[in-house]
């Protein structure tokens, strides 16, 4: 969500840098603009004193300035504490049937998934990282794979021997993951 949400504002925000900045341009070359254009000719303004001092008298003024400032202080804030979170599952509860549960740190879960896919026929090191909630954890998995590996092959065991032995061992319902899988680089093969 929240690389959508950047994409959003840096796309919206470029916009609306390009039009302000093509229309100024525009109206510094002294080229036609529209009549309704609010700059008119090379040595016009962007605010002139009366439109800067228009509405100051007005009872609702700086109300509104002031929530509309409240507002994008708050808004760029939560972006910023967006920005320093990590999306990484700091720890996964694991139900202990005593009601109480306990705390499975997720790194540790990482590592022995990442341990058990990379010791796969064909599998030259995998990486995991857990996601989502406490209670719910998903599992984003990327694995290097050798030139003579079987994809097939390497995801079979991957949902049947790591995925399933952390799902039973965190003693969760369901573990979905998502596998990405890459080619290892190397030379081609010489033949005679």
């Amino acid at each position: 969500m929240i690389k959508t949400a950047n994409r959003v504002l840096l796309g919206l925000a470029g916009l609306v840098l390009v039009a302000v900045g093509g229309a100024v341009l525009a109206t510094g070359l002294g080229l036609d603009v529209p009549s309704w254009w609010p700059w008119d000719g090379t040595d016009d303004v962007l605010l002139s004193k009366a439109d800067r001092t228009r509405w100051r008298d007005e009872g609702w003024w700086w109300p509104t300035v002031i929530a509309v400032l409240a507002v994008l202080v708050v808004l760029a804030l939560w972006w910023f504490l967006a920005q320093l979170r990590s999306g990484r599952l700091a720890e996964v509860l694991v139900d202990s049937g005593d009601g109480e549960g306990a705390l499975l740190r997720g790194r540790a879960l990482e590592d022995a998934l990442g341990d058990e896919a990379g010791a796969l026929d064909g599998v030259s090191g995998a990486k995991v990282a857990l996601t989502g909630r406490r209670t719910a954890p998903r599992a984003r998995v990327r694995m290097l794979m050798e030139p003579h590996a079987s994809p097939g092959l390497a995801l079979r065991g991957l949902s049947e021997g790591a995925l399933t032995h952390a799902r039973t061992s965190a003693g969760l319902d369901e573990l979905p993951a998502e596998v990405r899988m890459k080619a290892v680089k190397h030379r081609a093969e010489r033949v005679n």
